[in-house]
């Protein structure tokens, strides 16, 4: 007869508890209680106590003294000054040391009070019973009670007048809030609509440094440029190039579906903003059969071909074109300003 016949045969009723026996419990859902409380190392032995209180102590030290070095950053470095961090590469002095003193100062701090709670706080766990969170009724009826007659001995509702100039006051102070924008800077005023591109200035390899001819320039390639004269040492230089990025795509003439968009061009060199009309971020990705290019921040698409509308994603407006030609020495010029701001809108931007 096999056991699956006569499978009650084959189950332990009840086993004793020696080795290799099996105890079948009575509740599988019962409480199986808090394991038992293991002392550490630092409960029983002073010296390892110290030498924890030690190691907290040292990292809130250091805690202070990045705190420190974060004050002194404002007054050491100037916002201009650039540096070399390998392998991160030419980066803000002032912005890299503020970084790194505030990241030690936080890091510290939480890491001396996890050391402090896991080797010195008491670690025994205890177990309470839960208790209803709602007060008893006796309890609300004296708290609403109690409620009722503050109100009326304040004579809130006959007292219209306080009333009314209270909720007024109350009002009006949040406004004050409104002067600490001013510390955000200056107003933008006229600073927004115009880069540094101007009639004459050429258009300058940002590879190479050198200015783009328009041999160098192959159908399907995708160049980037920025204005004759920007130095990328400048104190001014990411600021100006935030506006001034130039995206350089070389499209068959016969291709190219938008008029004004070829008579921009010179002989299907079209340049475009590189800066995206979403939220400002760079444009990078082009696909050369389609002609669009992809902003990888948040997708937008634009058709090169076509004046560079938009196709797909959040962008508000197409990339501003600016027009060029070529100069007496056979290199690329442009031949005034963007006639249109770059970017995403902004609020005075009409």
């Amino acid at each position: 007869m096999s056991s699956q016949e006569n499978p009650e045969e084959n189950l332990p009723a009840e086993q004793g508890t020696a080795h290799g026996a099996v105890k079948v419990a009575d509740d599988p859902f019962a409480d199986p209680g808090l394991p038992p409380h293991r002392p550490r190392i630092q409960d029983i032995d002073e010296r390892a106590a110290k030498r924890s209180e030690r190691a907290v102590a040292f990292l809130f030290t250091l805690s202070m003294l990045a705190t420190v070095g974060f004050i002194a950053s404002y007054v050491v470095f100037p916002v201009d000054k650039i540096v070399y961090i390998w392998p991160i590469g030419h980066v803000s002095a002032l912005n890299f040391a503020l970084g790194i003193t505030l990241g030690v100062a936080l890091f510290c701090i939480g890491a001396g009070a996890v050391h402090w709670a896991r080797t010195l706080m008491s670690d025994v766990e205890i177990a309470d019973e839960r208790h209803p969170i709602a007060a008893p009724p006796e309890v609300k009826a004296k708290v609403m009670a109690d409620f009722a007659a503050g109100a009326e001995e304040s004579a809130f509702g006959r007292r219209k007048l306080i009333r009314n100039t209270m909720f007024g006051a109350l009002a009006m102070v949040p406004l004050s809030g409104v002067v600490l924008l001013r510390d955000l800077g200056p107003l933008p005023e006229k600073k927004l609509r115009t880069t540094l591109w101007a009639k004459g200035k050429q258009l300058i390899n940002m590879n190479t440094n050198e200015p783009l001819r328009p041999e160098d320039v192959v159908v399907g390639s995708l160049s980037f440029a920025m204005p004759e004269g920007l130095e990328e040492d400048s104190h001014d230089f990411q600021k100006e190039i935030a506006k001034a990025a130039l995206m350089i795509v070389r499209i068959q003439p016969d291709d190219i579906k938008d008029k004004r968009e070829l008579e921009w061009s010179h002989e299907g060199i079209v340049a475009y903003s590189k800066i995206c009309t979403h939220v400002g971020c760079p444009i990078s990705l082009y696909e050369q059969q389609t002609h669009h290019v992809l902003c990888p921040c948040h997708q937008s698409t634009f058709d090169l071909s076509d004046g560079a509308r938009v196709i797909f994603g959040p962008a508000g407006h197409a990339l501003p074109q600016l027009r060029i030609g070529v100069n007496a020495e056979g290199n690329l010029e442009a031949l005034g300003d963007f006639e249109e701001p770059v970017g995403p809108s902004f609020w005075e931007r009409g």
